[in-house]
């Protein structure tokens, strides 16, 4: 059997000890400053109202949600209306302009709902859910053109290989 020497340091102090603090210790301890709140008058920011931030924050949101609605019809309308274009690279970038007007028709609506944002944000009318526009839109696009020419494609492979 191993043998095990005597430990001759003070024992490592645990949780419950750093919470015993003896009045000589406290003495040695200087006092801290008082934590000022976010909302004192003397604040650098300006204090905003929770129902005007409730308010923009419905509407952004609403502008979200309305972006991914028009992605996922003008996807599957791109489908459909470009149908008839045989050249392929044709197709592919009237698609890309399509979802670009479409998304510029967003930014018109998001105008119209009067969105009271303040000037360092403006920005969020165009790249409110930008990222989600884009890529529901070709998703969209991609499932629809799947879907309707997929048999074609399938078919034609099948009889390439007889």
């Amino acid at each position: 059997m191993a043998k095990f020497k005597k430990k001759k340091s003070p024992p490592t102090p645990g949780p419950d000890d750093s919470k015993k603090v003896s009045p000589d210790e406290q003495k040695d301890i200087p006092e801290t400053e008082p934590v000022e709140s976010k909302d004192s008058e003397n604040s650098s920011e300006p204090n905003v109202n929770q129902a005007e931030k409730s308010e923009k924050d419905k509407k952004l949101n609403k502008l979200f949600w309305l972006r991914v609605g028009f992605a996922v019809l003008a996807g599957t309308a791109a489908t459909f209306l470009f149908n008839d274009i045989a050249d392929m690279e044709e197709k592919r970038w009237t698609s890309i302009g399509f979802m670009i007007i479409v998304f510029i028709i967003t930014i018109v609506i998001a105008k119209g709902m009067k969105m009271q944002l303040p000037s360092s944000d403006r920005k969020k009318i165009v790249t409110q859910g930008i990222g989600s526009y884009i890529f529901i839109y070709l998703f969209m696009w991609i499932l629809t053109n799947t879907i309707v020419h997929g048999s074609k494609v399938a078919t034609d492979i099948v009889s390439q290989v007889r």
